[in-house]
């Protein structure tokens, strides 16, 4: 009888064991059935010992019954349903064969099942589950720009966005210059970056601007600016710190003799921080520029800085700009400007001191001791009648630079005033009076001043409607005369027949370097007369500015053949933007850009 490793359920194999372990039993085959929980039992004539030896044995030879002489035998299936008679009817030996292994599978089955229930099935939620979970909620600081990690990553995550931080910290230790704005570090990355700026001895300047700051975080600066000597200017604009963070800061910053540049535009400060600031004024020699743009300082916090400025023989710069400082205020602030003489930069952008606070101020200005060379009262709602106080003392200053009338209502009546200013003042390079309702005859008054008047070299009149006889008027002036190097004429109404009288000025002028011409509506007529002039003979305007003006390809093609064929076209910035150029006139002008970059080794940006 051979063995066979096949095992079929429509045969009656028998178990059989080799001569070596049959003594471990009184026979060689025995019936394996099923208990009633469905583990496997041994008939009673098998002792109890044997058959816990039996079970010990490593190998079952399964043998295939047959009959004499190797005649297959019938095939016979055991149903349940015949009940016991059916089971002990058949021969013993043969319903063992059956029986044996069919429970040993089932035991084995049962077994393997457990394990891997063990294995796959989740474990419940228990109290160390809970614990990381609440570990890993919080704020991850990351340095990238706006990318502070949300709550739910994570631990992984969370240890790798601190083990970057750190990296950075270390970086922190030597760069020259540090700009950590609009990362969204808040309060808690201040802190953590705190101690590698305080190693820092070589950083100059550092910015945690729009970072979320609050008042808590500026006590971080505390431990910073007690180690790092060379630090000089530290910008926290655009952090809601509020008067208690300003209150903190001025606390930390009293007796600090580094920083010199201090930022603190859109903090949310109001009068109570403005006072905070007027204080360290008062005791601190050291600070020559303090920003406070866009917060919401009134009266009582200017006239707090104003009674600071009689004291303070330092300060160089003031920003204001974007207050609620009104008449009151300017009025204030021009009381303690009469005793100060370390202001140079006075900016008070968009206050609405109105006519009643400039002549208030101008009179301060012009009792002050000091050389105040740069005056911004833009967007202040100064009439012509404003604008003669500004005149009178724009005769009388020998200092001031740069002169901001930018976005007021000084009309023509009020150019006029501060053309005849300027017959006298031999000081004053940039005036800006755009957006100010000048026409043609207020051009027109600029314009005659500017014949003997070499000193002025940056004039912007745009937003302002001078149409083509404004621009005529202007430019035949500057076609011989005067010393412009900027001009600007955006949004002036000057059309196709103003570009005309620029391109024919464009032959002749020779101190022109910066054109702006942004929404006129030149067309491309308007720019095929530009490009005329830029061909062969301008060498000296090096920025065009053409946004807005409704050029087509034709336009486009002019001017990509004047950069052709000027060799000495001296252009390096040239703004197409907002014009109407298909991909055929971009592609004319890259090409041309190309060329000049290929026979001059020049480059040239050309913006679409």
């Amino acid at each position: 009888m051979g063995f066979n490793p096949t095992l079929s359920l429509y045969t009656y194999p028998t178990v059989s064991f080799p001569a070596d372990q049959r003594k471990c039993g009184q026979r060689s085959e025995f019936l394996l059935g099923s208990g009633a929980h469905g583990l496997p039992f041994l008939p009673d004539t098998v002792s109890l010992a044997a058959r816990r030896r039996c079970l010990r044995f490593r190998s079952l030879v399964t043998e295939v019954s047959s009959r004499a002489g190797g005649a297959p035998s019938r095939r016979r299936v055991y149903r349940q349903s015949q009940g016991e008679n059916a089971l002990a009817n058949p021969p013993f030996k043969q319903a063992a064969s059956v029986v044996a292994p069919a429970g040993a599978f089932l035991a084995f089955t049962f077994v393997l099942w457990k394990l891997v229930e063990k294995l796959l099935m989740p474990k419940p939620l228990g109290t160390a589950y809970a614990k990381n979970k609440t570990s890993a909620q919080g704020i991850n600081w990351s340095i990238a720009p706006g990318s502070n990690l949300l709550r739910g990553f994570t631990a992984k995550v969370d240890r790798e966005s601190k083990q970057t931080l750190n990296e950075f910290a270390k970086e922190l230790r030597s760069f020259p210059s540090v700009d950590m704005s609009g990362r969204n570090l808040g309060d808690e990355g201040v802190f953590f970056l705190a101690e590698s700026l305080g190693y820092n001895q070589t950083v100059e300047e550092v910015s945690f601007a729009a970072n979320g700051l609050t008042a808590a975080g500026m006590k971080a600066f505390d431990a910073v600016l007690q180690s790092n000597v060379v630090l000089k200017t530290l910008n926290l604009s655009g952090n809601p710190i509020g008067d208690e963070g300003a209150k903190c800061l001025c606390d930390i910053l009293v007796n600090n003799a580094g920083i010199e540049k201090l930022q603190l535009n859109s903090a949310d400060l109001g009068d109570e921080g403005a006072k905070a600031i007027a204080e360290l004024l008062k005791k601190n020699s050291n600070l020559r520029a303090i920003e406070l743009n866009n917060n919401m300082i009134d009266y009582s916090g200017f006239t707090s800085l104003a009674e600071a400025l009689f004291e303070n023989k330092s300060v160089r710069s003031l920003h204001l700009n974007g207050n609620y400082g009104g008449a009151l205020g300017a009025n204030a602030l021009a009381k303690g400007l009469e005793a100060n003489k370390s202001l140079r930069e006075l900016h008070l952008h968009g206050n609405s001191i109105g006519d009643e606070g400039v002549r208030a101020l101008m009179s301060g200005l012009s009792s002050h001791k000091g050389k105040i060379s740069l005056l911004d009262v833009g967007n202040n709602a100064i009439s012509a009648k404003g604008a003669f106080h500004v005149a009178e003392y724009v005769k009388k200053s020998k200092i001031l630079l740069w002169l901001n009338l930018y976005m007021n209502d000084i009309g023509d009546e009020g150019a006029e005033k501060i053309a005849d200013a300027l017959k006298q003042n031999r000081s004053i390079t940039h005036i800006d009076l755009g957006g100010n309702n000048v026409r043609a005859k207020g051009v027109s008054c600029i314009a005659q001043v500017l014949k003997d008047n070499a000193v002025v070299t940056a004039l912007d009149i745009a937003y302002n409607p001078i149409g083509p006889d404004g621009a005529k008027t202007l430019l035949e002036v500057l076609k011989f005369h005067g010393k412009i190097q900027s001009l600007k004429l955006g949004w002036c109404q000057i059309g196709t027949k103003g570009a005309e009288f620029i391109a024919d000025t464009l032959k002749y002028n020779n101190t022109i370097s910066i054109l702006d011409l942004r929404g006129n509506g030149l067309r491309d007529e308007g720019a095929i007369c530009l490009a005329r002039s830029l061909k062969v003979v301008n060498e000296t305007l090096t920025s065009l500015d053409l946004a807005f003006n409704e050029i087509r390809d034709d336009g486009a093609f002019a001017i990509a053949q004047a950069l052709k064929a000027n060799e000495d076209v001296k252009i390096t910035s040239l703004n197409l933007a907002n014009n109407f150029l298909t991909k055929f006139g971009q592609t004319a002008l890259t090409d041309a850009r190309d060329h000049v970059y290929e026979m001059n080794e020049k480059e040239v940006e050309i913006f679409f």
